[in-house]
């Protein structure tokens, strides 16, 4: 969260987690599972990417395309070494300002870095990469009465994850605010939810609007990324930076990888991987008791603790207590049931089902006919 937001917003980031009372917190995930909430997203980093190449040369670097990116949609993407390892991942849309710039949501722990690096091989395309939370602040809202609020700038509201929409607040293009439609959070939670891009003059205001709209709950930052991990879309964190090949944490399965886009760093690894059947890790949900498990942390099976089978992508609390998590395994692994937390003795993970299914989306769908 950079100095602006914690200055604009005080009351957001006035409370850590554990100095919320059981009442309080019971009511923000009863928000969180069914009702109408707005939150900070303090977790994540912004990039802006502007000038007339800012498409193609995003296109050359990412793993999904950019150059067919309207302003109607967001997509995921990922950022990878030349080893096919991720470096970062990323919603990204394009708003409608004259500029029509590209912003890339990345975890806040890789942002700076990433920025940095994908900027030394701008070359002499005209593209300029800058730290969008400078100018936009980043919320997280759904529910009934959030969307009363939304409605005020919007025209409509996104009605399908990854769909956007975009309005002014204000005359200078710089004010442009953009919307969209997360993917959902499974039976986690049973209403639409929404990130807000929000210029940073207008944040006070908005804010304000939010947390006094009639049965809207403002939720601590770390409890609204429960509802990340229950979608079953994956970040990579400054801990887990090059760890993964994007099908080891279903980046592929989640629409995140464009199997029929041109070259980018990694595309020979990652399209190995895909067409030569050798994914034997993957992504999983799972609740662990105990101490909140850590991006990185390892996994081992209690019949070979010597030898780790997976780690810990993120994690958030979970409402009952413990704190649920997504984590990278070995296939093999996951069959056993019998994994743990760091050590033989650690924490049992207990699994649950992701929100979607494990489909390889280079494989084309039954035809109508075909299935009749």
């Amino acid at each position: 969260m950079t100095s602006q937001w914690r200055d604009l917003l005080p009351k957001a980031a006035a409370a850590s987690p554990s100095d919320i009372s059981p009442d309080a917190r019971a009511a923000q995930f009863a928000a969180l599972r069914a009702g109408s909430f707005v939150s900070l997203a303090t977790d994540t980093g912004l990039i802006a990417v502007n000038g007339a190449d800012a498409a193609s040369f995003l296109h050359g670097q990412l793993t999904n395309d950019v150059e067919r990116l309207s302003p109607a949609q967001a997509r995921l993407a990922g950022y990878c070494s030349a080893k096919g390892r991720l470096l970062a991942t990323f919603l990204m849309w394009r708003d409608t300002s004259p500029d029509a710039t590209i912003y890339l949501a990345a975890d806040a722990s890789v942002q700076a870095a990433v920025q940095k690096r994908l900027s030394m091989f701008v070359l002499r395309a005209k593209a300029k990469l800058t730290d969008g939370t400078a100018t936009h602040v980043l919320l997280q809202a759904g529910g009934p009465a959030a969307e009363t609020v939304l409605a005020r700038t919007f025209a409509s509201l996104p009605t399908a994850p990854l769909v956007a929409v975009h309005a002014t607040m204000g005359d200078a293009p710089v004010n442009a605010t953009s919307l969209i439609r997360l993917p959902d959070a499974g039976a986690a939670r049973t209403l639409s939810r929404f990130l807000w891009s929000v210029p940073l003059a207008q944040a006070p205001e908005v804010w304000s609007a939010l947390v006094q709209a009639e049965g809207l709950v403002a939720v601590d930052p770390s409890f609204a990324a429960w509802l990340d991990v229950h979608s079953g879309v994956a970040r990579v964190t400054a801990a887990t930076q090059e760890q993964f090949v994007p099908q080891m944490i279903n980046w592929e399965v989640v629409g995140g990888v464009n199997f029929r886009k041109g070259c980018y760093p990694g595309q020979e690894v990652v399209a190995r991987s895909q067409y030569r059947g050798t994914i034997k890790r993957r992504l999983h949900l799972a609740h662990i008791d105990g101490a909140q498990p850590l991006p990185g942390q390892e996994l081992v099976e209690t019949s070979d603790p010597d030898q780790p089978c997976g780690m810990v992508v993120q994690s958030a609390p979970a409402p009952d207590g413990g704190y649920d998590a997504l984590v990278e395994l070995k296939l093999t692994a996951r069959d056993t049931d019998d994994v743990r937390l760091g050590a033989a003795n650690g924490p049992a993970l207990i699994f649950a089902e992701l929100p979607y299914d494990i489909i390889d989306p280079t494989e084309a769908p039954p035809s109508s006919a075909a299935a009749s």
